[in-house]
């Protein structure tokens, strides 16, 4: 395991350079070279008592995951793959308590911070996809039958509680950079920064802005900033409005089409029956 002092040149100067907009974040950044899944590594040193805004990163993983209990692709030298350790109780634990109304919020403002930080580091403009993609899209409208998306990045956030009491929250996020040979079953929905731009990326930039970007989002949260994060997403999410999903399986199986996020962040459907707030549970794009 290797600390802030031995990561690249480049990125710990891009990281100095941006303390300031950084602090709290990666005042501590755990550098590896391979692991299982920064998630877990990142849960393991929040248990033990991380700080607030440590940073594990690393340049492959071998157990990466997504939403759902999806694998994310990792292979070396083609992604950023990051965690992140938020505390959003203040280390202030109740037995029963349960978390600030916000801290649901922190996928939904992960998924804004990613889109400005790659588009501050690129000017590479994406959309965010409900609950935690970030796509690049050709076409127009919100409907996958107008379009064709292709995944660039995807976020993964995972709290720890304790007698109901919230004790960290650890967001993860995955980013990727440049062409790798993806797996047959991926290969037509995802791209990478450099294919969409046509030119190499700063991974050292990318790095520093979506930090630095999260650690804005989550202090607008902490703030009472709910309702301005929610719109905000909304404005960066085409689909979640207007576009026509399916969700549940065989006889629970259900079509809608898409009507917004509620200020909870859920994604709410308007079909036959009305309207439905999903937050959970897998969603198709027709």
């Amino acid at each position: 395991m290797r600390d802030t002092e031995t990561l690249p040149r480049d990125v710990a100067a891009a990281l100095a350079a941006a303390s300031d907009r950084l602090h709290p974040v990666a005042a501590r950044v755990v550098h590896l070279a391979e692991t299982g899944s920064t998630n877990d590594v990142a849960a393991s040193l929040a248990v033990q008592g991380a700080a607030e805004g440590t940073v594990v990163v690393a340049d492959a993983q071998t157990r990466g995951r997504g939403r759902s209990g999806h694998s994310w692709f990792s292979p070396p030298g083609a992604g950023l793959y990051v965690s992140v350790v938020f505390r959003p109780a203040d280390a202030v634990y109740s037995p029963g308590a349960g978390p600030p109304r916000w801290a649901g919020l922190l996928t939904i403002a992960a998924g804004i911070a990613l889109a400005a930080g790659i588009e501050r580091a690129t000017g590479l403009a994406l959309d965010i996809k409900w609950p935690n993609d970030l796509v690049a899209a050709d076409g127009a409208g919100p409907r996958a039958a107008d379009r064709r998306w292709r995944k660039i990045a995807g976020i993964l956030a995972e709290g720890h509680t304790v007698e109901g009491a919230l004790r960290h929250v650890v967001i993860g996020y995955g980013i990727n950079l440049s062409p790798a040979a993806y797996p047959a079953d991926i290969a037509g929905r995802v791209s990478s920064l450099e294919t969409e731009l046509g030119r190499p990326v700063d991974r050292a930039a990318v790095f520093v802005e979506t930090l630095a970007a999260l650690r804005h989002e989550y202090g607008a949260l902490r703030a009472g900033g709910d309702a301005d994060v929610v719109e905000r997403w909304r404005r960066r999410s085409p689909s979640a409005t207007g576009a026509d999903v399916a969700w549940g399986k065989g006889n629970d199986g259900h079509v809608g089409v898409t009507a917004g996020i509620d200020e909870s962040g859920a994604l709410l459907v308007r079909h036959e029956s009305g309207v439905t707030a999903l937050r959970a549970g897998e969603v198709t794009w027709r």
